[in-house]
């Protein structure tokens, strides 16, 4: 039986889980052998060492460091928690100048996350940025089979470091080779030594003391080969029992090597029985091999101990090695779903390429819900691994098939949009036509008309698109501004509305709601509409008197029992009756108008997105417990819907968005 160094498990197990541990049942059944294979073979280790190490270690009362610990300066490095360098934000310039310094002043092990982040992030930069040309040269009026790569001369530079990494990594590797086998010979000579010290003809004293200094030797020398650790150690163990017969040690000292063995191993039981109560099955492995590495260089125990032990610490690996078998059973269940739900997305993509759209405004509308099958797809997890990547191509191309679609489109209709950018030129002329008009009613009404036809006109050119709005725009807040600036230079000097408001904050503040809550509530209704009929008050005190009122029937309202959402809304109105006093509140109001429809849009996208999830849910295994959470959201956005849309509707009827 071939013995397998615990260390490689380790290893084995890292590479489990980087790969999303989508291995296929054949490496999972390997992987319990290889669990099985270590434990037997820990258990003849201990069996032969109880004779081997009779009396072993008598002046070391601390730990020895372990002989064969196949622990390599990766897996040293791995133990590290390093926070990793965020090269996103790099330009491909700095990503080069910034491999060539880790490859020119770092070794190479400490290095290969970096270098495979950096080249991944450098050549999607490149292929980004050539994207990005090709694009802009065909918009130009290029055609494609004109269109020549550019060559990027970082590229040349981060292929030639990636070859000098390479180089590099296999020189290293050679080294770390020789060394395991230098390790070996010097291994080899000094059990030789050992050999030599039976029948020696001087003092036993003197013979133990070498053999003492030939073990710390032994244990100060590095790995070996992995191919011949099982023959070295049976050689090793051989000879000391060969010796340990020679010199006859007493029993005394026997034992006492024999109880701080056991006590060794009690110590290492109990540390894993505290894996069992580990959070993570991954980690609890990892930390296990650890101990079993541990355990295989303890020395031999009592033997009416030694079943009884290796029992125990048997009994916590096996539970160990469950979760893990079990862990990642689980996550490929997960993943497989995964799938399904990635390949349900595929085809949903699919259809709406297969469907005929044939304006601008049906284009948008399926680009929207190809946006939001994106975020469905991002919110998903792994696919098993020999699937993720084709199924993510799948989406890809299906995605980009789409979006191809609709640029050839646009393309195909350019004249339709410079027709559209015409009209809307016409629309900015008109508008600064209008910029410095004094008559405010009339003008705010064709201003106000302008920006429906606006609307109504359909896209215009992507490049001329921005510029053409924030003409538009300007001319219509120049006028608006000095609407407002018309109206704030108005005589501000309304004693008599002043003492009109602060009678009525008087009476809110003295006001008694009574038993009968309805009657209340339209009382404090009146008030409002009492409020909003007195007009401005001195400029100085505008603020003072707006917050207490605003404070005052706040506070009654939050008294009544009526329902959150009217209370919001009865607030919001307060508010508005508020903001007329303010002859720049009508931007603001425009503002506050867009984010909530803005938000309504968001909202109802969201409950979409929430109602088609609820389709996937219905296979978990909590799927009902699911389902009412995110039914109990679409309510909830629903109720927000409506409140946001009367407030919108109040800011129409308020007149202070014009």
């Amino acid at each position: 039986m071939t013995k397998k160094n615990p260390d490689d498990s380790v290893h084995e197990e890292q590479s489990v889980v980087n790969e999303n541990t989508s291995g296929t049942e054949d490496a999972k059944k390997a992987e319990d052998a290889q669990n099985i294979d270590y434990l037997v073979d820990t258990e003849l280790i201990s069996i032969n060492a109880e004779k081997v190490t009779e009396n072993e270690e008598n002046k070391k009362n601390e730990e020895e460091p372990a002989e064969e610990k196949e622990h390599d300066v990766t897996d040293l490095l791995e133990d590290i928690e390093l926070p990793q360098v965020d090269y996103s934000g790099y330009s491909k310039h700095e990503l080069s100048e910034t491999l060539g310094l880790l490859i020119e002043n770092r070794p190479t092990i400490e290095i290969r996350d970096d270098v495979e982040r950096i080249k991944i992030l450098f050549y999607k930069k490149l292929k980004s940025e050539a994207e990005e040309r090709k694009n802009k040269f065909l918009e130009g009026g290029g055609k494609i089979e004109d269109y020549r790569q550019w060559v990027d001369p970082d590229d040349a530079r981060v292929k030639h470091l990636l070859e000098k990494y390479k180089e590099k990594k296999t020189d290293y590797n050679k080294i770390q080779e020789a060394e395991k086998y230098e390790n070996l010979k010097k291994k080899y000579d000094i059990i030789d030594k050992i050999k030599e010290l039976v029948n020696r003809e001087e003092s036993i004293n003197k013979t133990f003391h070498e053999f003492r200094s030939l073990q710390n030797e032994w244990h100060s020398i590095g790995i070996v080969p992995q191919t011949s650790l099982k023959d070295l150690w049976e050689n090793y163990h051989h000879y000391v029992e060969i010796f340990y017969d020679y010199i006859k040690i007493n029993k005394e000292l026997r034992d006492l090597d024999l109880k701080k063995n056991l006590e060794s191993k009690i110590s290492l039981c109990e540390k894993a029985e505290e894996l069992l109560l580990e959070p993570n099955p991954v980690n609890a492995f990892r930390f296990l091999q650890d101990f079993h590495n541990q355990w295989r260089e303890v020395g031999p125990v009592p033997q009416e101990s030694k079943n009884e032990i290796w029992e125990r610490f048997k009994e916590a690996t096996s539970q160990i090695n469950k979760r893990h078998h079990e862990y990642f059973e689980k996550q490929k269940d997960e993943q497989k779903k995964n799938l399904e739900a990635k390949i349900a997305l595929c085809e949903e993509v699919h259809a709406i390429n297969l469907q005929e759209i044939k304006n601008f405004k049906e284009f948008d509308e399926r680009a929207d819900k190809v946006v939001e099958l994106q975020k469905m797809w991002r919110t998903i997890g792994f696919a098993p691994k020999k699937q993720n990547n084709k199924v993510y191509q799948r989406f890809r191309d299906a995605c980009d098939a789409f979006f191809e679609k609709k640029r050839g489109f646009y393309a195909d209709n350019k004249e339709t949009q410079l027709n559209n950018l015409q009209l809307k030129t016409e629309l900015c002329v008109q508008a600064e036509a209008l910029q410095e008009s004094t008559d405010w009613k009339a003008t705010s009404d064709a201003l106000i008309k302008l920006q429906k036809e606006w609307k109504e006109i359909g896209p215009v050119p992507r490049k001329q698109s921005e510029r053409c709005w924030k003409r538009f725009r300007k001319a219509c807040d120049h006028f608006f501004n000095r609407k407002t600036e018309f109206f704030a230079a108005l005589d501000t000097s309304y004693e008599d509305n002043l003492k009109a408001k602060l009678a009525i904050i008087d009476e809110l503040e003295k006001f008694e709601s009574g038993s009968d809550v309805q009657a209340a509530f339209e009382r404090l209704k009146e008030l409002q509409r009492k409020w909003t009929d007195i007009g401005f008050v001195p400029f100085n005190l505008k603020d003072e008197v707006t917050n207490k009122y605003r404070l005052a029937i706040n506070k009654e309202f939050d008294k009544l029992k009526i329902g959150d959402e009217d209370k919001s809304i009865l607030k919001y109105k307060t508010k508005l009756d508020n903001l007329k006093a303010n002859p720049k509140a009508s931007r603001k109001v425009r503002n506050e108008r867009d984010k909530f429809f803005t938000k309504i849009k968001q909202l109802e996208s969201d409950i979409v997105l929430w109602e088609n999830n609820i389709g996937f849910f219905a296979k978990s295994t909590n799927a009902d417990t699911m389902i009412r959470e995110v039914e109990d959201k679409i309510e909830s956005a629903k109720k927000l819907i409506k409140t946001l849309e009367e407030k919108v509707k109040m800011i129409d009827q308020s007149g202070l968005d014009d």
